[in-house]
């Protein structure tokens, strides 16, 4: 399986999130999957193919006010933060956000 590159997404972000918000960063242990898999289907979202039909739930950084920074670290904007704190915190995962401005 070849790893796609995220830079894309970088970019992307760049140019279209700034301003005063939060990078929120986690950290979830490789052993559990389970979480791991449910944090990237939140960030990311997915498709899920059910009877010839397919469904898209669209992740966290397709929506306004997210930009993608890195593997586990994410810039939201204020309106954004309470949505990925109590995900976060619901699914037991540590985290840290800080305010920053990102000009």
């Amino acid at each position: 399986m070849t790893r796609r590159s995220m830079m894309g997404l970088v970019r992307e972000g760049k140019r279209k999130v700034r301003g005063s918000g939060f990078i929120v960063t986690w950290d979830i242990s490789s052993e559990d999957q389970t979480t791991a898999n449910r944090v990237k289907y939140f960030v990311f979202g997915r498709s899920v193919r059910n009877g010839g039909k397919e469904y898209s739930y669209p992740g966290l950084v397709w929506q306004d006010g997210v930009r993608y920074l890195a593997q586990s670290a994410l810039f939201v904007l204020p309106h954004r933060i309470s949505q990925i704190r109590t995900f976060l915190e619901k699914n037991g995962v540590d985290y840290e956000a800080e305010s920053i401005i990102i000009p």
